[in-house]
């Protein structure tokens, strides 16, 4: 998901929204071995994954029955 705006995210179904995360922590753990190897171009690209991998389990909490303590 390339643009990963609060309101595109929030329309997604359950099962697409765990796959999005997925996908944004491979792409994360990519991000941080290119680092380490020296390899990594665009640095603020680990920010903006970081943030969609924010959004995403936001809208994944949000979606989830409540659990009443």
């Amino acid at each position: 998901m390339a643009n990963t705006d609060i309101k595109t995210v929030r329309d997604q179904d359950e099962a697409r929204l765990k796959d999005e995360l997925l996908s944004l922590k491979k792409e994360q753990f990519n991000l941080r071995f290119q680092q380490a190897t020296g390899q990594l171009e665009k640095s603020s690209r680990i920010r903006e994954v970081r943030r969609a991998i924010a959004r995403v389990q936001t809208v994944l909490r949000e979606k989830s029955p409540k659990v009443k303590v």
